[in-house]
């Protein structure tokens, strides 16, 4: 294919490791990358060390007042220095109070936009695609949203897309993402799906600093919190309820849009899948082996299980990100092909 330029929306965790592994990417080059203070240009191609070097440490992500955007990726900062924050300390960057209305007006130089960005409110993703709509933006829109809602809002808003020329690729990160396409592809052996089951580790040591967003979205799985509390959590709250789990969080049956995505794939219904698993922020071996189990009935009477399983030695960042632009590459594909409205992982894996 084609080279693709993209930007990124938010550069906490995922969307410093997304330009990251970008760079061993065929065809990928990165020429927008935005916080809430700065946004850095280079049609030609960002300089991504010195990106990630400046920025190092150094995350804009101060808490914001009500209804401001927040384009941190919602990671807690280590270093904070007023007016030059985050990506504004790059040589590349400049200052600015509306990061989303910068990368807006690159859009004519961009093929696809990785919505990198925190969503504790579960119309958020919708609310910054339907900007996009507004500047008649054509091209391909990703995101790695977990929440099943989400993709409702982001269904009712197909119409638009279309009209735009606009792909949407939604829930493109690990789970939901990477494991819901494993999920899709296991399926294949069979005529009929029973269950699908989804379990995921993570151990997150070293990268904590850069990935407390995702901590923070994965405490609203907890009994006792939801979107809401877990919004509303200090970093000091957080760290108590990390140290009353002994720095291991244990999760069943969360929200997260592998149901709906398989079953608009007509995999299976909703509600016969399950995702859970168990995060280790007090280090970065995984506390137990990601495994996507699908049991189904074969064309020849038979029931079994296909089992897929990631390597204990993959890190959450390979196995968010990689996909991440391996699906953003799909939807390039897609869109160039004159594809537009809405796509889950699913949908870009062998038809059921």
């Amino acid at each position: 294919m084609d080279d693709v330029n993209f930007a990124v929306l938010g550069t906490g965790g995922i969307g410093r490791r997304t330009l990251e592994v970008s760079q061993h990417k065929e065809s990928l080059t990165p020429v927008v990358a935005c916080d809430r203070h700065g946004v850095a240009v280079d049609h030609e191609g960002l300089d991504v060390d010195e990106l990630l070097t400046a920025t190092e440490g150094n995350i804009a992500s101060e808490p914001q007042s009500e209804g401001e955007t927040r384009t941190d990726g919602g990671a807690a900062a280590v270093k904070q220095t007023g007016r030059d924050e985050g990506v504004a300390t790059s040589r590349q960057a400049e200052p600015t109070e509306t990061p989303i209305d910068d990368v807006i007006a690159e859009s004519e130089h961009v093929d696809a936009v990785l919505i990198a960005l925190p969503n504790f409110e579960h119309d958020f993703i919708p609310r910054v695609a339907d900007r996009f709509v507004e500047a008649d933006y054509e091209g391909v829109l990703i995101d790695v949203l977990k929440r099943s809602r989400v993709i409702d809002m982001l269904n009712e808003r197909t119409d638009s897309f279309e009209e735009s020329g606009i792909t949407f690729i939604c829930g493109a990160g690990a789970t939901p993402g990477f494991l819901t396409g494993a999920a899709a592809l296991a399926a294949q052996s069979f005529i009929e799906i029973e269950e699908v089951e989804i379990w995921w580790g993570v151990g997150l040591k070293s990268g904590y600093e850069d990935n407390r967003g995702t901590v923070r979205e994965d405490i609203a799985h907890l009994p006792d919190y939801d979107i809401k509390t877990a919004r509303e959590l200090s970093d000091e709250e957080i760290e108590e309820v990390i140290q009353k789990h002994d720095g291991v969080l244990e999760f069943h049956d969360m929200e997260h849009a592998d149901d709906v995505l398989l079953e608009r794939a007509d995999i299976c219904d909703a509600e016969d899948v399950t995702v859970g698993g168990i995060l280790d922020v007090c280090s970065d071996e995984k506390p137990t082996t990601t495994t996507v189990r699908v049991t189904g009935r074969t064309f020849d009477g038979e029931t079994g299980t296909n089992t897929f399983q990631l390597d204990d030695v993959t890190s959450m960042e390979a196995n968010v990100n990689g996909p991440a632009l391996g699906y953003l590459k799909s939807g390039v594909r897609r869109n160039r092909a004159g594809e537009y409205g809405v796509f889950g992982p699913a949908e870009l894996m062998p038809g059921f």
